[in-house]
């Protein structure tokens, strides 16, 4: 882990498992490695990229929250759910990360590798799924190679953590409307809360 950790403080772009598919990681604040997101995965920059945080504090830093949505976040963090929140201008992390839009999604994953990464570094790390855009996310450890196999750009760092258990992407919510709104639909039952 703590190899891992280092990797990450250097700028290292990883794939590795989450609470719901592989994911591409790398530290939110770190410019030159998220661009080499958007490089690997080949994904248009308008496209924003979700971050983990490890707990609501550190998202307290990056976006605006309310006491009605830490409410809402309290109940379902940590777990399969993105929220999208209004972003401060001033959160320290790259504006590509953005796509040119006022919001950022972050998550708390349930995921005791990724919450160990995010405390070791104590700073938000890019939680988007480990495919090339419009193929689908994976939890099959070959699949996810088999996409960047031949590509030019590719990730520094994969953990194998073999076959994840059968998961959809995390359930997207924007909070930042009068009323929650789903933009996608996972595992996540919202209705619960």
């Amino acid at each position: 882990m703590k190899e891992i950790a280092e990797e990450l403080k250097t700028g290292k772009v990883i794939v590795c498992p989450t609470d719901t598919v592989y994911g591409i990681l790398a530290d939110a604040a770190n410019e030159k490695a998220a661009k080499k997101i958007f490089d690997i995965k080949k994904r248009q920059k308008r496209k924003p990229i979700p971050v983990f945080v490890k707990d609501i504090r550190m998202a307290k830093r990056i976006a605006f929250i309310d006491k009605k949505q830490e409410k809402f976040l309290k109940k379902v963090w940590s777990g399969k759910i993105t929220v999208i929140l209004k972003r401060k201008i001033n959160s320290g992390l790259p504006k590509i990360l953005f796509g040119q839009k006022k919001t950022i999604g972050l998550r708390i994953p349930d995921y005791k590798l990724v919450n160990i990464l995010l405390k070791k570094i104590n700073r938000p790390l890019t939680g988007t799924s480990a495919n090339i855009s419009g193929k689908l996310p994976s939890t099959k450890i070959k699949e996810v190679l088999k996409q960047f196999e031949n590509q030019k750009i590719q990730p520094d760092l994969v953990i194998n953590a073999g076959n994840l258990p059968k998961s959809s992407p995390s359930t997207v919510i924007n909070l930042t409307g009068k009323k929650p709104k789903i933009l996608r639909k996972g595992d996540y039952e919202i209705e619960k809360n």
